[in-house]
């Protein structure tokens, strides 16, 4: 196995004491909206549609109830005592509250509090990844033994717009420990970060806005080839090094051509593209895919995951599987178990679920 050269690529994210995932976890609420049901609303049209279905979170689901669901399964694989989590970062475009914070009460719920530090993060769809870089940091320099890193999100969509069809809900729980305790290490990060104007929602704004030629070039595109390649040139890897590779999945077709262009086959992000069955996660997207990933992943097996946020930028990094995941894969609810749990909704019940009526 190849080495990442870190002083010919000042750029690669490496922690000074290696770092790795001791648990993970993900949550899917289970109702769902199909496509066709948005189309048959709106356009009356039942080809062409991004994806089958979308997850959407019921009357008594948000961000920090799926966080902590997801934060749960995360303890239940790690197998420590909460009250050694130095950090609980909360990533998401979907917080419940503009003020009170998410972390807090995500922290409570597991038993974290008082000896732990909270923050909320927003980077958009790479909200959560961004918190597990910083965790990273904080378990590689020494500061803690312990760090919960969470991508979430709800649904967002203004109605008819293009957007509705996809942006879904749902996500993954990362507590991230020393290299020797984890289940998979995570070899090195990069991150990727331009302005780009494809995505933004200003405050008091109730439903994003998208610059659509944006979407994909210099966005999505742009930022995830750059950042898999540069990871790749630092670690002196190609795509036949990688088992598995996962990437941000706003909908079936752009995770399938960006593989293509980095020369990753269909069967190498199968696990993680069928996430997208449940629409995309923002926030959530690219961790929940590397769940489903690690659910069926093999010590020894070489993971390449890469997100992106609008606005834009993409973190990358590079994960060895370690022998102790065979016994940890069956202690939560996997992914897939999710995904397969669904109870179909209409756009009615939908619209009353996401708060799309008013009645001012």
């Amino acid at each position: 196995m190849t080495t990442p050269n870190t002083q010919t690529s000042p750029a690669l994210l490496k922690p000074v004491k290696p770092v790795g995932i001791v648990g993970y976890g993900a949550y899917v609420p289970r109702y769902r909206i199909p496509a066709k049901e948005i189309a048959r609303v709106w356009t009356g049209k039942t080809s062409g549609l991004p994806i089958k279905e979308k997850a959407v979170p019921g009357l008594d689901e948000d961000v920090i109830t799926m966080s902590i669901e997801a934060a749960r399964n995360a303890m239940l694989r790690a197998q420590i005592d909460p009250a050694e989590i130095r950090a609980v970062w909360v990533g998401s475009e979907s917080h419940p509250y503009a003020v009170k914070p998410t972390s807090t009460i995500v922290a409570e719920a597991i038993g974290a509090v008082p000896s732990t530090q909270g923050a909320d993060f927003e980077f958009a769809c790479k909200a959560g990844t961004e918190a597990m870089v910083a965790a990273m940091g904080m378990v590689g320099s020494g500061m803690g033994h312990y760090a919960l890193a969470i991508g979430m999100d709800t649904a967002q969509g203004k109605p008819g717009d293009a957007l509705e069809y996809t942006a879904a809900a749902g996500g993954g729980a990362y507590i991230l420990g020393p290299a020797e305790e984890s289940l998979a290490v995570i070899n090195s990060a990069y991150s990727y970060v331009t302005d780009t104007p494809d995505f933004w929602r200003r405050e008091y704004q109730k439903y994003p806005e998208h610059g659509m030629r944006f979407t994909g070039e210099p966005a999505y595109f742009k930022h995830i080839t750059e950042a898999a390649t540069r990871m790749m040139e630092a670690s002196g890897t190609t795509a036949k090094d990688y088992k598995w590779a996962v990437f941000h999945q706003p909908n079936t077709k752009f995770p399938q051509k960006v593989a293509g262009q980095l020369g990753f086959s269909l069967e190498q992000i199968t696990p993680g593209l069928l996430v997208t069955v449940i629409g995309n996660t923002y926030a959530g997207a690219a961790m929940v895919g590397l769940t489903a990933t690690l659910d069926i992943a093999q010590p020894g097996d070489r993971i390449l995951c890469v997100s992106f946020g609008s606005g834009a930028g993409s973190d990358a990094f590079d994960i060895l599987v370690t022998d102790k995941i065979t016994a940890r894969q069956s202690l939560a609810t996997k992914t897939q178990e999710y995904i397969a749990r669904r109870t179909e909704i209409d756009y009615a019940t939908y619209a009353r679920y996401r708060g799309k009526i008013t009645m001012k």
